[in-house]
């Protein structure tokens, strides 16, 4: 059995939370891995404009990703690639199992953030890839001069329908309730559009598609019972998050959902030398800018919790 390599703190996510938590662990003289299943960044690199973050009148997600890394780079945090497997509390070590291979450290700080929830209608699978996206930065480019339909009513949904509109002929944004959930000035933005259009109480039925592309997306009118379709090349779904938070079950530390249960203060969770920051916590707001913040009280209380321990003394 090859030998656990060993570091202070190991960081599970690289979002915008998990890079913050390895700069301020870095920083603190501590051994520090920062570990993710893809690249650096998470749902950021999904983001086509970010207007909400401090020091920037608007950002590219991409580009706040890579700037954010170059700081992880700088004060020399150790990044791999992994899928976490499973965390073993030891006591005083935590054993984190990945597919590429086992590492030990006093402390964690899971990262994890979330990931799109999808409809789980006919066709969004089949057509995964074909049409049906959850990223309108990543696929945006596929769809120019065509028609797009967007599913769901929040943040993400407005904003990269607007975002759409710049590629599109058409954008359609499809609604299962009566208003927007949306911040009041993404709704503006987008009803000043001409681009776009909406489709309101509409229960999303099916992805049909020729068996190469999409090309419509079934809707029952809530309101007359009636089924309907929108022609769409592209379909871009919003409707939510899930955490992804498998692989800590056997901690004890999330609750029904899935989502991580911590202390909002100090990001603590119920294992002691086990940290939550991001978007997997228990939370109401999910933005970069707090995630930076849980971030920062995070790398620093890894510091705090490796001091107190009898070894460190």
């Amino acid at each position: 059995m090859t030998e656990a390599e060993i570091f202070d703190v190991i960081i599970i996510g690289a979002g915008p939370a998990g890079m913050t938590s390895a700069i301020y662990a870095a920083r603190s003289n501590l051994k520090t891995l920062l570990l993710d299943r893809g690249i650096y960044g998470g749902q950021m690199n999904n983001t086509a404009e970010i207007e909400n973050y401090p020091g920037y009148e608007s950002i590219l997600g991409p580009d706040l990703s890579q700037k954010m890394y170059d700081g992880v780079e700088k004060f020399g945090a150790d990044y791999r690639y992994g899928t976490v497997q499973t965390i073993n509390d030891l006591g005083t070590v935590k054993e984190v199992i990945t597919d590429e291979g086992t590492y030990q450290a006093g402390a964690v700080i899971l990262a994890t953030g979330a990931e799109h929830r999808k409809i789980g209608i006919p066709g969004e699978e089949e057509y995964g890839g074909r049409g049906v996206s959850y990223c309108a930065v990543c696929d945006g480019n596929f769809f120019k001069n065509k028609d797009i339909a967007v599913v769901g009513g929040g943040d993400s949904a407005v904003e990269e329908g607007i975002y759409l509109a710049n590629l599109g002929r058409s954008v359609t944004i499809i609604h299962r309730r009566d208003q927007l959930r949306a911040q009041k000035i993404l709704q503006d933005r987008a009803f000043a559009n001409d681009k776009i259009h909406f489709i309101w109480n509409a229960d999303v039925k099916e992805i049909i598609g020729d068996g190469k592309a999409v090309t419509e997306i079934t809707y029952r009118d809530k309101q007359t019972d009636e089924i309907k379709s929108v022609p769409a090349s592209g379909i871009f779904i919003y409707v939510g998050v899930l955490p992804m938070t498998d692989a800590f079950k056997s901690l004890g530390v999330l609750d029904n959902n899935g989502w991580i249960i911590s202390n909002p203060e100090d990001m603590t969770t119920s294992v002691p030398g086990v940290f939550a920051v991001g978007d997997a916590r228990k939370k109401d707001l999910r933005q970069i800018a707090n995630a930076v913040g849980e971030g920062a009280v995070a790398g620093k209380g890894v510091f705090d919790y490796l001091q107190s321990l009898p070894a460190a003394k």
